[in-house]
């Protein structure tokens, strides 16, 4: 498609959205599945329906403009999901997992966030205001679960459990490696 009017932008951003969504509906499942901690599992899972919303209005918006809202395939998204791909295969403490799949996630939601922002500024420019509501709405969504990502995020990495994390990754640690403790008091005198 040649970009020859602001329309024709708008357009191939409602696409590109509507393709990074329907790839977040396929990838979510799987981090639902291997997410360890209740609260993040959840949330997936309640985002999962939530992206299946945001697509439907985006097809919405393409029946507004009597387009069709398919056949784009997102390759930004594309490369986003891939690296989600990497924390789900992680081995390790579930609660590193968990936060290695939080970052994914928050890198997904960033991306969304620029892209429903530029979409909703179009649409603005194109005097669309019922679309310009719709992606305000999506966007506002998409900030908040990034909000809430990061909210999960500091309860599954709390002093507390950084403690955990790093007493068991010092018991694994070969002793020659550790850390030696010298105090004033142990150490030998001639």
């Amino acid at each position: 498609m040649s970009l020859e009017s602001l329309q024709d932008l708008y357009l191939e951003q409602i696409r590109d959205l509507h393709s990074a969504e329907q790839q977040i509906i396929d990838a979510l499942p799987n981090m639902v599945e291997r997410a360890t901690n209740p609260k993040l599992s959840a949330g997936f899972t309640r985002h999962l329906e939530q992206t299946r919303q945001q697509a439907g209005r985006l097809e919405r918006i393409g029946q507004r403009m009597e387009q069709k809202v398919t056949g784009k395939k997102c390759k930004g998204m594309e490369g986003l999901l891939k690296e989600g791909d990497e924390a789900i295969d992680e081995d390790g403490d579930p609660q590193l997992v968990d936060a290695a799949l939080i970052a994914a996630a928050q890198r997904v939601e960033h991306y969304e966030i620029a892209a429903y922002g530029c979409a909703r500024t179009y649409a603005e420019a194109l005097g669309l205001n019922d679309d310009v509501a719709v992606l305000q709405q999506t966007l506002d969504e998409e900030a908040e679960t990034d909000e809430q990502l990061t909210q999960i995020s500091l309860s599954i990495l709390s002093p507390d459990a950084q403690t955990r994390i790093a007493v068991e990754a010092d018991a694994d640690r070969p002793a020659a490696r550790r850390p030696q403790s010298r105090s004033k008091n142990t150490e030998a005198r001639p």
